[in-house]
């Protein structure tokens, strides 16, 4: 097997941590001794070992002269768990072949400096661009200091996202429901607006065996729901609330109520209107490195048109309504020729749905 063939085994094995891990990265690691793997390991879940850890263990006193392959560069610094690079120099390994720098300033090059002062080879850039993509999220925020931020809607084919008494259960398949489940559990927080709360009445939990619950965030910058929707019992799931100072001010039993439930009420700005940038920057501020935003649409447009969204993920039913809320409006709609254009990165049938994830392309607004 070639370095290639190897890297890709790991990123394969690291896609096994995925809604285990986050806000850790998914890793695999790959460990060869005379052309044969004798070790492989991926990062299981959050606080748990590292994936090279696992490889290790399984390799056994193989590791003596061998070659690590692994998709990120391993940890320097003592977390939740002891130093990975201290683990490999123990091990006896020779040679490590590295997919990609840790971006984390704890670790960043310190755990390939590690390595190469204890005598270790080390090859840095195999199938970076690949590895880097599968942990998206995590390089976004530790090299921009910005949440990475998902959109997803359910709609008809039609483009609608409800019929026109505000209906939408259910549009989409069961299947597509539980792809949906997938894609909220590789998120660190789950996000909507006052209204689809107020309409819905969602729990947004994550029903998947094994996979971890997002932190839940309600926008509602007049702080207008009452506490006894079903997003604000907290014995699931964490859930946050964003609103405005005004609001916070005029609100006082209404907070005392809703932290006694053990929801958390962040004042995000002194506008009831809450801007994208704001709330991006109180997310990253509480250590969100990853939102998904799942409506509706006066919540979604404006993280679209001030170019801060990321990617599209659009499960589309082969059902027409002729009619109803749309999923994306604008206030100021564009022309054709000064569209936003985005790029299809994913195209899935499930089921008798059809699920489009879509990146978008326009340069980002730099921050």
């Amino acid at each position: 097997m070639n370095e290639k063939a190897l890297m890709q085994r790991c990123l394969d094995l690291a896609r096994n941590g995925a809604g285990m891990v986050n806000p850790n990265p998914m890793v695999g690691c790959v460990i060869v001794r005379n052309g044969k793997i004798v070790g492989e390991g991926f990062h299981k879940q959050f606080g748990g070992p590292h994936a090279e850890i696992f490889a290790i263990m399984q390799a056994g006193r193989k590791t003596r002269g061998s070659t690590l392959f692994v998709n990120l560069e391993p940890c320097a610094h003592f977390g939740k768990t002891p130093p990975c690079a201290d683990a490999v120099v123990k091990a006896g390994i020779s040679k490590a072949v590295i997919a990609s720098k840790d971006p984390n300033p704890l670790t960043n090059g310190k755990g390939i400096k590690r390595l190469r002062e204890a005598g270790i080879s080390v090859k840095t850039g195999v199938m970076q661009k690949e590895a880097e993509l599968l942990n998206e999220k995590f390089f976004k925020f530790l090299n921009k200091g910005v949440p990475f931020v998902g959109i997803k809607l359910a709609q008809t084919i039609d483009g609608r996202i409800a019929d026109r008494a505000g209906t939408s259960k259910w549009i989409t398949s069961g299947e597509s429901r539980t792809e949906a489940h997938r894609l909220r559990s590789e998120y660190d927080a789950i996000m909507v607006g006052a209204n689809t709360v107020k309409f819905d009445d969602p729990e947004l939990t994550v029903r998947l065996a094994g996979r971890r619950n997002p932190v839940r965030i309600v926008v509602d910058g007049f702080l207008s729901l009452t506490a006894d929707r079903k997003i604000f019992n907290t014995k699931k799931s964490p859930t946050w609330i964003l609103t405005s100072d005004s609001a916070v001010k005029k609100n006082y039993r209404k907070i005392q109520k809703l932290i006694g439930k053990g929801v958390r009420v962040l004042a995000v700005s002194s506008s009831t209107e809450l801007s994208p940038d704001s709330i991006l920057d109180t997310l990253a501020a509480e250590g969100i490195s990853s939102v998904l935003l799942e409506g509706g649409a006066s919540l979604v447009a404006p993280f679209i048109k001030q170019s801060l969204a990321d990617i599209l993920y659009l499960f589309t039913a082969p059902k027409i309504l002729g009619g109803g809320l749309d999923g994306i409006k604008f206030k100021d709609p564009y022309i054709l020729n000064r569209h936003l254009a985005l790029e299809i990165s994913g195209l899935k049938r499930i089921k008798n749905d059809i699920l489009i994830e879509a990146r978008f392309i326009k340069k980002q607004k730099s921050r």
